[in-house]
């Protein structure tokens, strides 16, 4: 009995000593890595490229196409750095916390500045922006009931998005700035319809752990 005991011990200690060095690695992963260098440099882009939509009150054709190269390296970053963090275990806090904030950022100063300029409808602006600070206000509502998982839906719109400020961005007339403008009222309809699935997720999370709670 007692070598059983023994064994039993021994596998034990043996079951819970791989997942060490693992808690370890990732508690060593450096907080300056591409992941985040990749986020950090989209957050120094947001200046400049406000900056650069801004110069001669947006009419100055060479600065609207730098301030569009700018818009769609940032964009750029926002599609690689989540990615490598991912398949590299570059996870780091930093990057869960500055990823989101770069990415609102980035969007809702080319929103508010083309609004602004008088290149897109205020209460388009105000939509959207509202829709991601509703979002966000949601999933920390419920985090301690579960998570609410970026589904391609929210993926599809802010590629949309992305796509019609680009175009936004640029100088552009006739048949280009109509596709720019079909592009953000496509945008404008994934924003709404997303969110209202955040809504019913979060709905669901809330009332679910409710049930649980009056269970116990």
């Amino acid at each position: 009995m007692s070598v059983q005991r023994d064994e039993s011990r021994l596998d034990a200690l043996a079951a819970i000593g791989p997942a060490q060095p693992h808690a370890q690695a990732e508690t060593d992963v450096p907080l300056l890595n591409i992941a985040n260098v990749l986020t950090m440099l989209r957050i120094v882009l947001v200046p400049l490229f406000v900056l650069a939509l801004f110069v001669d009150d947006g009419h100055d054709t060479a600065w609207r196409i730098t301030a569009a190269a700018l818009f769609a390296v940032a964009a750029i970053t926002d599609r690689f750095d989540g990615q490598l963090a991912r398949k590299y275990g570059l996870v780091t806090d930093f990057g869960k916390l500055a990823d989101p904030i770069a990415d609102k950022a980035l969007i809702g100063s080319a929103l508010i500045g083309l609004s602004v300029l008088g290149d897109l409808a205020w209460w388009m602006t105000i939509v959207i922006c509202g829709r991601e600070i509703g979002v966000t206000l949601l999933r920390l509502a419920v985090v301690r009931r579960g998570v609410i998982p970026a589904g391609r839906g929210g993926k599809l719109k802010t590629l949309v998005q992305s796509l019609a400020i680009g175009f936004l961005l640029l100088p552009l007339s006739g048949g280009f700035a109509t596709a720019g403008m079909l592009l953000m009222w496509l945008a404008l309809i994934l924003t709404v319809v997303t969110g209202l699935d955040y809504v019913g997720q979060a709905a669901r999370l809330w009332f679910a752990g409710s049930s649980r709670a009056r269970g116990t």
